[in-house]
């Protein structure tokens, strides 16, 4: 029975796993291959291709379909498609690799997926892709940093075949490749089906939006939660499925469907609309709705390519809420003089951080709920408090005596790594190169990081000279919990004058090599959340200053009264 759903785009739904047998072969020749442990980035591309939702690409771009891209979002051989696809490695490896060879795709725990035939071994232009499809090179724009700052060197470009996709134990029944979507689909006699892509909650404003923009079109609904992982350990993953599952139970019965989507985002505006509506038409969707009103150059860019596409782009426009209606209204259709309301992610992020309300009009009880549970106020959360500084500015001794303090209030385990401890402990085969010194910090975020997303307090007291490892600890840590970092910004002739154990003298008479502050650089940071010289400033004093900003950010004392739990 012929299927009444749009085609895919390109034609077909791409297939690129291995038969069974095939699949055994591949197993055995790949002991032999070196191979390539994907990121998360990485893993996700690879699952859309094998399952075919990046139809019609058959492996990852080589030079060719990566320009024509960027210049005139097509392909090589002219077909419609956004964003470059590309696997990027190191150059040490693409060094080491030829075209003609093959490379065992792994995942972090050393499972193959698939082998890449090497047909291309090509040098991107990270600097004219950030421009052209993030519309900048600002490191500022989480797009443009990570092409500029996360991303390997060389290219591999080259067909794929699959061994098996990436494995799943979370949320099994909501993951489905396009193929077994669309049978689905043809099952329940879903004939015209209308996406909507998020990566966030959905609350009661998008759930009328999607609810009447489906209703318009006499389409069921199809809501693709996007679940690519920028890293491996992501704490938010679970309650925002579950709250979306709540949500899923307001639509009409047999009217909407749930389905996770592992595509990482791309942060390209109009482009990543194209290539999510894209991939909803792999998956089988006649329309996809677009949230929001698209303007300028993204309007322009979606209605000159939208044709090329069988899924239909339409306008979803926000909602607000109007007390004086006690509903919503799309944002083009209130009325002049009307107060309308509506909540930012940063002001709901502020009221769950400080255990506020949240307005019952704003979301479903179920959702409000799940969050006040994966999403405790500050007072519960755990928090990593962070000194860096030159050695003997007096980092040591404004953490014992912060421990001190801490203890003192209770509530949470507190836990001192200080710089020398973790030396001692932690880090003893370490010398003092930049690479040992980083690794030595790396560490210690990685401890903090889970003292903290297990509710604990971290003080962690090193030098940490340098400005790039700093904020790695700040991307683990945070994630869990709270991070002040703390700059204890003593004078260096002050902390000669403190030194005990005559070290600044040995580096600058050259028998201590690579010291801070003489012979190796402090970078002084420009995020530190707190500034503090203690040299005409008591411990007592410097430390009642940092409790009194960490009750200000809602860290220590007493929450505020939750409701809506």
């Amino acid at each position: 029975m012929p299927s009444s759903l749009v085609s895919p785009h390109g034609g077909r739904v791409v297939d690129l796993l291995a038969a069974r047998e095939r699949a055994a072969e591949l197993k055995v020749e790949a002991r032999e291959m070196p191979s390539w442990a994907l990121g998360p980035r990485q893993l996700a591309d690879l699952e859309l291709l094998l399952g075919g939702a990046f139809s019609p690409l058959a492996g990852f771009m080589g030079r060719g379909d990566y320009e024509a891209v960027l210049d005139g979002l097509r392909l090589a051989d002219g077909t419609l498609w956004p964003v470059p696809v590309t696997l990027d490695v190191p150059e040490d490896l693409a060094a080491s690799l030829e075209p003609g060879n093959a490379l065992a795709l792994r995942d972090v725990e050393g499972s193959l997926l698939a082998v890449l035939r090497i047909e291309e071994i090509w040098t991107p232009d990270r600097e004219a892709e950030a421009r052209t499809v993030c519309g900048t090179t600002d490191i500022a724009h989480p797009g443009a940093r990570r092409l500029l700052r996360e991303t390997g060197s060389a290219c591999l470009g080259g067909r794929v075949e699959g061994v098996e996709a990436p494995h799943h134990y979370d949320f099994v029944e909501r993951r489905a490749a396009p193929a077994d979507l669309r049978k689905r689909f043809a099952k329940w006699g879903w004939r015209r089906v209308a996406a909507f892509h998020s990566t966030g909650v959905l609350h009661r404003a998008e759930q009328e939006m999607t609810f009447s923009a489906a209703r318009e079109l006499e389409a069921a609904l199809l809501v693709q939660l996007g679940v690519a992982r920028t890293d491996y350990y992501d704490v938010s993953h679970y309650s925002r499925v579950r709250c979306v599952e709540a949500v899923m139970k307001t639509y009409p019965l047999r009217t909407a469907h749930l389905n996770l989507l592992p595509l990482a985002t791309r942060d390209a505006g109009a482009r990543d609309v194209l290539l999510n509506a894209i991939v909803a038409q792999n998956y089988g969707c006649s329309h996809y709705l677009v949230r929001g009103a698209a303007t300028g150059a993204g309007d322009d860019l979606l209605t000159r390519n939208g044709d090329h596409l069988e899924v239909e782009l339409v306008d979803a426009p926000e909602r607000v809420y109007l007390p004086d209606r006690g509903g919503f209204v799309a944002v083009p259709d209130v009325p002049e003089g009307a107060t309308a309301q509506s909540l930012a992610p940063a002001e709901l992020a502020e009221r769950l951080a400080f255990g506020r309300e949240i307005p019952s009009w704003f979301s479903f009880e179920e959702v409000v709920r799940e969050l006040r549970r994966s999403t405790p106020p500050r007072s519960r959360q755990g928090f990593t408090v962070f000194f860096s500084g030159l050695p003997s500015s007096g980092k040591s001794t404004l953490a014992n005596v912060l421990l001190v303090k801490l203890l003192e209030m209770g509530g949470r385990p507190v836990t001192l790594l200080d710089g020398d401890i973790v030396r001692k402990n932690l880090s003893s085969e370490l010398g003092f190169s930049r690479e040992h010194r980083n690794l030595n910090i790396a560490r210690i975020g990685f401890v903090a990081s889970e003292i903290t997303k297990n509710g604990g307090i971290a003080i962690c007291a090193p030098i940490a000279p340098y400005d790039a490892v700093r904020k790695e600890v700040r991307t683990m840590v945070e994630p869990g919990g709270g991070f002040l970092l703390v700059h204890v910004a003593t004078p260096l002739e002050v902390c000669e004058q403190r030194d005990r154990k005559g070290l600044y003298a040995k580096a600058r008479a050259g028998i201590v090599k690579e010291f801070t502050g003489i012979s190796d650089p402090y970078e002084e940071p420009e995020d530190a959340g707190m500034t503090i010289d203690t040299t005409d400033r008591s411990p007592e004093e410097c430390v009642q200053a940092i409790l009194l900003h960490l009750e200000k950010e809602g860290y220590i004392g007493r929450p505020a009264r939750e409701n809506g739990a």
